[in-house]
């Protein structure tokens, strides 16, 4: 278990501050904001694992250390703090301060905000899933015949990106007509911030020479880790809007998701190291349609409200049945 000694640690001290800070409720919240974070990113921590593997030991450390603070104070912290801030056109400390001394008003603002926050989250990871299945280079199938069809679909000039534009627009079609422009603008910015680090990251393949290529490692890695946190900062939006359904408390809500943040890394760094994407061939399958399928949830919750431990389901569904796929092909493999 010494992937994990990190979340421990990191357990004792945040469930000690949510007591000190709110009492015996407090710490009762913040660990089931923890169980809720773990259960709704476990194909979050799979899909991780895929790009985690093909960064250096460097990397994959800082992935653990510097990226759980932006994971935390980031994401769980500073990012509702900012949409309220876009949103109601008060500077951040004044938004700050309203989180502190009037929860029930910041939460309220956090939740109007809820269809920008849902199309940027939706249309990014959309985007992580059609680049996935829409891919002619990819020769391993979950689902056969469907698989391949969408396969060869990658052989059209970004065709991931139309598709995404017209799912973006068929939403958008149902939403009020005062918030269809910010949805439709942060629908936007969600694909262009995929295909922007998407192309950063190619743009630093195929060094010339032996300083060529440590820059290259290095810029590749700094990628791989941003392009991490941007999916971490996707997966954790549904998690920190449905975390004010627990609590209006902004410090508890980031210990309860920091801690469950801390717990995904860490099993994260586990599957890489155990080599259990190459071990369990069609996880990864798994953990990107529950991607898909969180993308569409997603940007359905722009019209009506979903319950958290159905999107929760959904994701572990998928994991579960691409398991058991795994585990049937080891063993027609092993009888031939």
């Amino acid at each position: 278990m010494r992937h994990f000694y990190l979340s421990h640690i990191v357990t004792i001290i945040g469930l000690f501050l949510a007591f000190e800070w709110a009492g015996l409720p407090g710490l009762g919240i913040a660990a089931l904001l923890m169980v809720m974070e773990i259960t709704l990113s476990f194909d979050n921590a799979v899909v991780n694992a895929s790009v985690l593997k093909h960064m250096s030991e460097v990397w994959q450390k800082r992935f653990l250390t510097w990226g759980i603070l932006i994971a935390v104070f980031g994401m769980r912290l500073l990012f509702p703090i900012v949409i309220v801030a876009l949103a109601t056109g008060l500077g951040t400390a004044e938004v700050i301060q309203l989180a502190l001394d009037d929860p029930e008003e910041y939460s309220r603002h956090v939740l109007e905000s809820h269809v920008q926050i849902a199309s940027f989250g939706g249309m990014f990871l959309l985007m992580v899933f059609l680049h996935f299945v829409i891919d002619e280079t990819k020769d391993l199938h979950w689902l056969g015949m469907i698989e391949r069809k969408l396969a060869l679909a990658g052989k059209l000039e970004s065709i991931q990106v139309v598709v995404a534009l017209i799912v973006l627009l068929g939403f958008s079609h149902f939403i009020s007509d005062a918030e269809q422009v910010g949805g439709l603008l942060s629908g936007i910015i969600g694909i262009v911030l995929y295909v922007l680090v998407k192309s950063i990251t190619a743009l630093c393949g195929g060094p010339e020479s032996a300083e060529g290529a440590t820059k290259t490692v290095a810029y590749s890695g700094f990628m791989g880790f941003m392009y991490l946190q941007l999916l971490d900062a996707s997966f954790s939006l549904d998690g920190v809007i449905g975390a004010f359904a627990m609590s209006k408390d902004i410090i508890i809500i980031m210990l309860g998701l920091g801690i469950g943040a801390m717990f995904v890394r860490s099993l994260t760094v586990y599957l890489v190291r155990k080599g259990t994407l190459s071990e369990y061939i069609y996880l990864e399958h798994g953990a990107h349609y529950g991607i898909g399928a969180l993308a569409i949830i997603m940007l359905v919750s722009m019209l009506v409200h979903v319950s958290e431990v159905l999107t929760g389901l959904v994701g572990l569904a998928f994991i579960s049945l691409s398991f058991w796929s795994s585990l049937r092909h080891r063993q027609q493999q092993s009888v031939r």
